[in-house]
């Protein structure tokens, strides 16, 4: 059977940390931040870790070989 190509647009958008938990940043950051309120762009900031499932199958289907 041959390798399992890891997405590059999954290699992009996810990272995995060192104890294995997937690391995404926020979405809705994109546009129309005019009619966000500021408290919710100030949150949008930085990364977050996605809940266990959803890790696993972002690992098992986009990122073999994490």
């Amino acid at each position: 059977m041959p390798k399992l190509k890891t997405k590059s647009g999954a290699k992009k958008r996810f990272k995995v940390t060192g104890t294995g938990k997937v690391i995404s940043a926020h979405a809705g950051k994109r546009h129309g931040m005019i009619k966000r309120t500021k408290k919710q762009i100030r949150q949008l900031r930085g990364t977050r870790v996605l809940f266990k499932t959803d890790g696993d199958n972002i690992k098992k289907y986009f990122l073999p070989n994490a």
